[in-house]
C-alpha cells in the first residue's frame, strides 16, 4: 500500500516559485507539502539573478538582512559589447525600491535560505527527493499527487489544491492536458564554467558578434558563462571539435586568453534548449500552474525567477484565506490567472523582440559593426534608467500581504464570557441587596 499524506495544498516542484510559495502560505498557517524531486537544491546552470522587486519581496517578509549577509554580487548596472559599441544597458540605481540592485547569488543557495525560513513554520513540510509522477483525481477534480521515491514504494499526497511550479517541462501540466502555446526561439544557450581574474570586464549583457554572443555572470571565482548560438546549431558545433570551440571564445572575449584550456571536453557543457510558451488556462479544479509551468521564459534578462517570485506572491495573497477554509473555487484559480497573465505575456512579448535581434546578428559571421540606431538609442537621456525599472520591477510588481491576526483561542473566550457573566451577577446581587435594605 502506498503511503498516503493528507495536506491542504501540495505544491509540485522546489524551484523559487514552489518554496516561495509554500513559505507564504505555511505563514498564513496553511497547511503545504512541497516536492523537490532531487535530494537537494545544488544543480548548476540555473538562474543567479535576484531582482530589486524580490529584495523588495524579501524585506517585506524581514528576512532581507539575513538574506544579504549571504555571499553574493550586487550589481547596479550592466553593460554589454555590440560588435564594435561598448555600451551600458540596464541601470537600477534609480528603481523604486529599498535595494537598487541585481543580487547576483547561486540559486542554491537563494532556495536554502527560503526553505530554512519555511521550516520554521509548523505547517510548512519539505520532502526532497519525491518525483511527481502522476495526479490524483475524482472525477474531474485534481485531489492529489502520486510521488515516486528512490527505493519506496509511490507516496499520495492528498490535498485540497495542487499547484505546478516544476518548470518548463511540467508533469503536472502534461498530466492535467492543459493546453501550451508555443512562441518560436531562435536561440539555444551552452552554458558553461570558465575561471575570472580580478581584472576581467563586466560582460553581463554579453559580448555579440562573428554571430554570436557570450554572456558571462560573476561567481566571484569564476564566470557562470553562456554561448547563445542559432537554434540546433550545437551538433554542427560538436563536429567542429572542442578546439574550434576555444577559438571562438578569444575571438568574443580575448581576454580568457590561456584559460580557454579549462574546458577539456563536451561534458563541461551543458546545452539549454530555450522556450518561450503559455497555458492557455493555468487551472482546472483543484489545480493550479505557476511560475515557468504556465509560462516559460528565455534567459533574455534574467527575468524568470523574478516573475516565478511574483506569481507566488500573487498566489498566496489571493488563495491563503480560501486554503484556510478548503474552500477554493474555480474563480479563486482564475483570479491567479487574471493578475499575473498579462505581466508574463507583456515580458515574453519583449523577449521575443530581442531574440530577433539575436537572429539578425547571427546572419551575420564576420565582425559586427553596430547600426546607427543602435548607437542613438543607447545615448538617449533616461534609456538605461527605463530598462532598469523594466528588468529589475518589471510588470505588475506584487507585494506582500501580511496574515490576519490569530483569532484568540477558544478557552480564552469562554473564560471571557465566565467573568462577564460572574460580574454581572455580582452587580445584579449588590442592586438587590441594595433595594431589600
Amino acid at each position: 500500500m502506498p503511503e498516503i499524506i493528507d495536506t491542504t495544498c501540495c505544491v509540485v516542484g522546489g524551484g523559487p516559485a514552489g518554496v516561495m510559495l509554500g513559505y507564504l502560505l505555511a505563514r498564513h498557517g496553511v497547511p503545504v507539502t512541497v516536492l523537490e524531486k532531487h535530494k537537494d537544491f545544488f544543480r548548476d546552470f540555473r538562474g543567479d539573478t535576484v531582482h530589486p522587486s524580490t529584495l523588495e519581496v524579501l524585506r517585506e517578509l524581514g528576512l532581507l538582512d539575513d538574506f544579504l549577509k549571504l555571499p553574493h554580487q550586487e550589481v547596479e548596472y550592466v553593460g554589454g559589447v555590440f560588435g564594435d559599441l561598448p555600451f551600458r544597458g540596464a541601470d537600477f540605481r534609480n528603481v523604486p525600491a529599498h535595494c537598487r540592485f541585481v543580487a547576483f547569488m547561486p540559486q542554491w543557495d537563494f532556495l536554502n535560505f527560503l526553505s530554512d525560513r519555511g521550516r520554521q513554520c509548523p505547517t510548512f513540510d519539505l520532502r526532497l527527493h519525491h518525483q511527481a509522477i502522476d495526479l490524483l483525481r475524482e472525477g474531474d477534480r485534481i485531489t492529489g499527487v502520486v510521488a515516486r521515491v528512490p527505493g519506496g514504494e509511490p507516496v499520495h499526497i492528498r490535498a485540497h489544491l495542487v499547484v505546478g511550479c516544476d518548470g518548463r517541462h511540467s508533469v503536472v501540466r502534461q498530466c492535467a492536458n492543459l493546453e501550451l502555446i508555443e512562441t518560436g526561439v531562435p536561440i539555444d544557450v551552452l552554458w558553461f564554467r570558465i575561471s575570472r581574474l580580478p581584472d576581467d570586464p563586466q560582460r553581463v549583457l554579453g559580448n555579440v558578434n562573428y554571430g554570436k554572443a557570450l554572456i558571462m555572470i560573476d561567481r566571484t571565482d569564476y564566470f557562470q558563462a553562456g554561448l547563445i548560438i542559432p537554434k540546433g546549431s550545437y551538433p554542427d558545433i560538436q563536429a567542429q571539435g572542442i578546439d574550434a570551440f576555444r577559438a571562438t571564445l578569444l575571438r568574443l572575449a580575448p581576454y580568457l586568453s590561456g584559460r580557454e584550456g579549462e574546458l577539456r571536453d563536451w561534458d563541461q557543457i551543458k546545452i539549454l534548449t530555450v522556450q518561450i510558451n503559455r497555458l492557455r488556462r493555468w487551472h482546472r479544479p483543484g489545480l493550479l500552474c505557476i511560475g515557468d509551468a504556465a509560462h516559460a521564459m528565455s534567459p533574455a534578462g534574467g527575468v524568470g525567477i523574478n516573475l516565478a517570485i511574483q506569481d507566488a506572491v500573487a498566489t498566496a495573497n489571493i488563495l491563503a484565506q480560501p486554503l484556510l477554509g478548503r474552500s477554493v473555487t474555480e474563480a479563486d484559480l482564475a483570479a491567479v490567472q487574471d493578475r499575473r497573465e498579462f505581466p508574463a505575456r507583456a515580458t515574453q512579448a519583449v523577449q521575443a523582440f530581442v531574440h530577433k535581434g539575436f537572429a539578425r546578428a547571427f546572419r551575420h559571421p564576420a565582425a559586427l559593426t553596430a547600426p546607427w540606431q543602435m548607437r542613438v538609442m543607447v545615448r538617449l537621456p533616461g534609456i538605461q534608467q527605463i530598462m532598469g525599472y523594466a528588468v529589475g520591477i518589471g510588470v505588475r510588481p506584487e507585494h506582500v500581504q501580511q496574515p490576519a491576526a490569530p483569532a484568540p483561542p477558544q478557552r480564552f473566550e469562554l473564560a471571557r464570557a465566565i467573568g462577564t457573566a460572574l460580574g454581572t451577577l455580582t452587580l445584579w446581587s449588590r442592586r438587590l441587596r441594595g433595594a431589600v435594605a
